[in-house]
């Protein structure tokens, strides 16, 4: 247990090594839900499963119109027609070809199909007016997909394009790992549930929701409550969400004041507190630990402080137990608009910017206005200031995480 602020990359090495990824459930490829694949998956077919046509046309031997040009076009007697899904009992012959359609099986003897473009036909003889070389509008046999071959990997991500070509290759049902299910607890005698009267002194939960949509946004089943800052009632909201849920955000009352109760109830609870406090700038009251073996992240109630501690610690977390590959937000290249200045090399510090474009680059220009919740808002990247980095200086083409 770590009883003093540690490094961020520590943070996240702990977080890693102590979250294992939930079990597999099979699920069909009708119902997709951004899902994590939990095998490798093989072909189960050639797809296509015969050598077809990619054009509507005719084939034929290469060698038959060689010299083939509209000066001096070369006739070929038709003999019969291929049509996709049906078996085409002519064959190709020196001096004949195959009337075919796209997608349909390429018929014996022919080495490739002339698009009908380049042809003109009358009864039973198609004049070929350009060449069409050895392959020449062939679509070769498993060229997407060939049978056994690897297609997707444990960790991948699904996407619409992805469960096509798991259907291209023969799958109907397929394996993936549990999304987390989260329970979302904010505490605090001020929040008030947004849609409800607010009476003076009173706040909405925003962090409730701001930390809702993110969990959302992976396709992450939620449930969201508010707690009173009472330690019996923190007592027993958690004791049932750690029944229910894979794991639990915790929203305020983190720290060590008078009213800052969630870690002292957890440790009554007897979690296993792997850290609390990271020397990050916001967030550094984040906490993280297991209880019924179900990780737990504890978040500082002050809205950058909140979403920042989500964000950088709790996601990665959560991703790793939904068994993402990847655990970070997606990166992009940028030139800064400013220099940044750390203002402790200590600490590893966020800084909220938005985007620009002009001159061949992405411009990153740090943002930081009074209102905490205009500047979340308003935020489309985080720029990351690792602790040793005494500063980055304008100009300079850095990697910065994406919020949009």
């Amino acid at each position: 247990m770590k009883t003093s602020l540690i490094g961020y990359q520590e943070a996240i090495q702990l977080i890693l090594s102590n979250i294992t990824p939930l079990k597999s459930e099979t699920v069909s490829l009708t119902e997709y839900d951004d899902r994590v694949i939990a095998g490798n998956l093989n072909a189960l077919v050639n797809s296509p499963s015969v050598n077809a046509s990619m054009k509507d046309g005719y084939a034929i031997r290469s060698s038959d119109i060689a010299h083939a040009t509209s000066e001096n076009p070369v006739q070929l007697k038709i003999n019969g027609m291929a049509t996709a899904g049906n078996q085409c009992k002519q064959s190709v012959k020196t001096g004949t070809a195959v009337r075919i359609l796209t997608g349909a099986k390429i018929p014996k003897g022919a080495n490739a199909v002339v698009a009908e473009e380049f042809t003109a036909s009358s009864k039973d003889v198609v004049t070929v007016k350009k060449h069409s070389e050895p392959g020449r509008n062939i679509l070769p046999k498993g060229c997407d997909a060939a049978f056994n071959d690897r297609i997707c990997s444990r960790g991948e991500r699904l996407s619409p394009g992805k469960m096509g070509y798991l259907a291209a290759s023969g799958h109907n049902k397929i394996p993936v790992l549990k999304k987390p299910d989260i329970a979302i607890i904010a505490t605090g005698d001020e929040m008030v549930t947004p849609g409800c009267p607010l009476p003076e002194g009173k706040l909405f939960a925003s962090n409730l929701i701001t930390l809702n949509a993110w969990c959302r946004r992976y396709g992450m089943k939620t449930s969201m409550e508010i707690v009173k800052d009472k330690p019996e009632a923190i007592l027993k909201t958690l004791k049932q969400a750690v029944k229910t849920h894979d794991t639990i955000l915790t929203s305020g009352g983190a720290w060590t004041g008078d009213r800052d109760f969630v870690v002292k109830i957890l440790q009554r609870l007897g979690w296993k507190q792997i850290f609390h406090r990271v020397r990050i700038g916001p967030g550094k009251a984040v906490g993280f630990g297991l209880l019924n073996e179900k990780p737990i992240f504890v978040l500082p109630g002050g809205p950058p402080s909140n979403l920042l501690a989500f964000l950088q610690i709790a996601l990665p977390g959560i991703l790793k137990l939904g068994g993402y590959s990847s655990t970070t937000l997606p990166k992009i290249q940028v030139k800064l608009e400013d220099t940044i200045i750390n203002q402790d090399i200590e600490w590893t510090q966020f800084i909220f910017g938005i985007f620009k474009k002009g001159n061949g680059h992405t411009h990153f220009r740090p943002i930081k206005l009074k209102s905490r919740l205009q500047t979340i808002a308003k935020a489309e990247g985080i720029l990351i200031l690792p602790e040793g980095t005494i500063k980055i200086p304008v100009g300079s083409i850095v990697p910065v995480q994406l919020l949009i």
